[in-house]
């Protein structure tokens, strides 16, 4: 299920000029420094600067050595040398020493597919939704801005969350600074949508089943590329991969559901020995054409299939050692609010197994939030068997997890049905002063079961639910559960507002932070109107990613995402541990 696009789908903005920007300005920061100098790189700048500028790039402007900044001294030869790291508002600065002056290499956007943009930051989820730093939130203004400025405004833009909020009026403030610049453009995109990860914590947190996903759980997919071990490879060596829509064999199964992948390689595999074994009934002249235009192709596409066929394997290793069915019919009974009982028990077992820290931490924070909170018992004796298990160590952690609201112990009466009718009796009232106090006591209470029937989040099928001709975005978890996050955006963009979604919005604690701002659409294309471009703020996982561009294909839309970094369960755990692995 590659998602051909229909016909009639409008086509995406060229993103490159935003590489083309940043290496510019790198290249014009190198020659302030004439004649051979040395780079220290920041290790989280590593990846991001090998998309951008490539060695021989930077050798082309007297970079001599590259050195990585770790604590241990190293002696270099000669007389420059630049420091680059990244500064408070997330733009790399350049430090150059000798007499040391300090530049400023703005780079806030990187793109790492066509419809996939991502500023590199993993500690803006920390940062923000644990330590509430507003740091970054110029960043993002600062980066939307110039998004407007490069493919002009935004007529419609929508968002919910605090920090979508923040971001959305330090951007408008901007643009209205330079309205100029941006009033004149023609709009490439027509819709904004600005969305906190704390709104769907439940999405995150769940094992990914789409190809793209299961590939970025096992191997980690880091800056768009990923590092195939010697499993993969079938050689002793590491291979570094690109992983986007140039990659023919990827770009077909990135949002597939992995069951459908397997049938997928193999089809392709002889179809592509069909087209080697042609070659046994051609003279010499077809064979000439056949090894200048085809061979070099039908070679790559085979290296390609080779070694999406080894993660496969690799994935299915794994996953059948761990125990992967039984894991997911854990989270879908967690989703479904059935067997809780079962489901804890497993999560005991988990923990007493030391299958991983980890791990167990993710299953106990969906517990936590699909139940609303756990119950003072099972919150202490989880709490008491996981430290037991894994260590003391890891108790900074469990504040963290309480303070995000991702694991939390339910107040004395706030069981599920308590606090769901103290939700339905504030909706119900009208008087917006009598809310405050009430929603006060539900303060970091996640509110799920409520909304997934608002929203119709378990979708209830007859039958088996056909994985191979999916019906809705539920395939990407394996028709058990629609994104939240997802649902959202449908549903917004359905109604253009947040009409008739109040008591959804409610539910999510988002009363006061939830936005729709629409300007005349004369000047704004029809095609430039079905463009929709997603903020995530915290991070967005490559399931929502694959569950928004079957919207797009379903519905005529097209989406671009950009994200503060891309996130999976394991990132945003580790995100809020004290104890690193």
């Amino acid at each position: 299920m590659a998602f051909p696009h229909r016909p009639d789908a409008p086509e995406l903005p060229d993103f490159s000029m935003l590489k083309r920007l940043a290496r510019d300005q790198l290249i014009y920061l190198l020659e302030q420094l004439p004649g051979k100098k040395d780079l220290f790189i920041e290790p989280d700048l590593m990846s991001p600067l090998d998309r951008i500028a490539s060695v021989s790039i930077l050798k082309q402007h007297e970079v001599d050595k590259l050195y990585k900044v770790e604590n241990k001294p190293v002696l270099s030869t000669n007389e420059h040398f630049m420091h680059v790291r990244w500064c408070l508002r997330r733009r790399g600065s350049m430090e150059v020493r000798r007499y040391v002056s300090c530049d400023e290499w703005a780079f806030s956007l990187l793109p790492l597919d066509v419809d996939l943009l991502s500023m590199e930051l993993p500690e803006f989820f920390r940062d923000y939704f644990l330590e509430g730093d507003q740091r970054w939130i110029n960043t993002v203004a600062q980066a939307l801005h110039l998004l407007s400025t490069l493919y002009g405004p935004f007529p419609n833009s929508y968002g919910i969350g605090r920090c979508a909020k923040m971001s959305y009026e330090l951007w408008r403030t901007l643009e209205e600074e330079e309205e100029s610049e941006t009033k004149s453009r023609r709009p490439e995109i027509g819709h904004i949508f600005l969305l906190d990860r704390d709104t769907d914590f439940v999405t995150a947190l769940c094992s990914q089943v789409v190809y793209e996903g299961l590939v970025d759980d096992t191997f980690r997919i880091k800056c768009g590329s990923v590092d195939f071990g010697p499993e993969v490879t079938s050689s002793e060596k590491s291979l570094k991969v690109l992983l986007n829509a140039d990659d023919k064999v990827f770009s077909e199964i990135r949002n597939e559901h992995f069951s459908n992948v397997f049938g997928f390689l193999s089809q392709k595999a002889r179809n592509l020995q069909a087209q080697y074994d042609r070659r046994r009934g051609m003279d010499i002249k077809q064979m000439k054409n056949f090894v200048s235009q085809e061979l070099k192709g039908l070679k790559q596409e085979h290296r390609l299939l080779s070694l999406h066929i080894g993660a496969c394997e690799s994935i299915m290793k794994k996953k059948t050692k761990q125990d992967f069915q039984e894991l997911i019919k854990t989270e879908h009974a967690l989703l479904e609010g059935f067997n809780i009982r079962e489901s804890t028990s497993y999560i005991e077992e988990h923990i007493d197994r030391q299958v991983s820290p980890i791990e167990s931490l993710r299953l106990m924070c969906l517990l936590s939030i699909t139940e609303n909170g756990l119950i003072p018992k099972d919150y202490r004796s989880l709490k008491t068997q996981y430290l037991q298990s894994y260590g003391p160590e890891h108790l900074l952690t469990f504040s963290n997890l309480r303070g995000a609201g991702l694991l939390t112990e339910q107040a004395p009466g706030d069981t599920l049905t308590a606090v769901e009718s103290k939700v339905s009796k504030l909706v119900t009232d009208k008087a917006a002063g009598k809310i405050t106090d009430a929603f006060s006591s539900l303060a970091k209470r996640s509110n799920f079961r409520a909304i997934s029937k608002k929203l119709n989040l378990i979708p209830r099928v007859d039958g088996e639910y056909d994985l191979k001709v999916p019906r809705d975005m539920a395939y990407v978890f394996s028709g058990a559960y629609v994104p939240l996050s997802c649902r959202i955006i449908e549903q917004v963009l359905e109604r253009r507002s947040w009409q008739g979604l109040e008591e959804v919005v409610r539910l999510l604690n988002c009363s006061e932070c939830a936005f729709t701002d629409t300007t005349k659409e004369d000047r704004a294309s029809s095609e430039s109107l079905r463009l929709i471009l997603v903020v995530f703020l915290g991070g967005c996982t490559f399931s929502e990613i694959s569950a928004l561009r079957f919207l797009g294909r379903e519905k005529g839309y097209r989406f671009i995402f950009l994200t503060t970094a891309v996130t999976n369960s394991a990132r945003l755990m580790e995100a809020m541990s004290e104890v690193k692995t």
